[in-house]
């Protein structure tokens, strides 16, 4: 009886590494996925961040 226990344990350990494993592997396709949409969004924004602010400078 002792070992069905210890084999239940085991297996519950190993159910939450292959779900850990496959929500890792879908974060790592979706982040090659948009990865290069969100590196052009990011590089938007910091440029126009910065013409915000050499607006601003010019104005004083």
């Amino acid at each position: 009886m002792k070992t069905i226990l210890k084999n239940q344990q085991g297996q519950g350990i190993m159910e939450y590494v292959i779900i850990s494993s496959l929500i890792g592997i879908c974060c790592l396709v979706a982040v090659k996925q948009f990865g290069e949409v969100i590196q052009k969004r990011i590089e938007n924004m910091k440029s126009q961040v910065a013409n915000e602010i050499s607006l601003k400078d010019a104005r004083r």
